[in-house]
């Protein structure tokens, strides 16, 4: 029996963002960032506030990773969590 993907339900029938095919896959924090920003700013299915919800959508998929994330990819997410605040002149 193959095991429940809780993390796919989350990303498909939540309030989560439309995301771009392959956001946090990109080698540029920046481009993660910028990414985050529009599907953030452009989705209809959010409820916090732009910045908040991009935020949320980094921080879900650091977390969902754990301990499969490399190191390189972790700082890549860190990286471009600070890019997302800039981008929103959080900070």
């Amino acid at each position: 029996m193959p095991a429940k993907k809780w993390s796919k339900k989350v990303m498909q029938r939540s309030d989560a963002l439309d995301l771009e095919k392959g956001v946090f896959k990109r080698k540029s924090p920046r481009a993660i960032a910028s990414s985050l920003k529009r599907s953030a700013e452009r989705s209809k299915r959010r409820k916090s506030p732009p910045f908040r919800s991009a935020m949320s959508m980094l921080v879900f998929y650091e977390n969902r990773g754990g301990k499969n994330l490399s190191a390189a990819a972790r700082k890549r997410l860190d990286k471009a969590k600070d890019e997302l605040r800039k981008l929103y002149g959080k900070k």
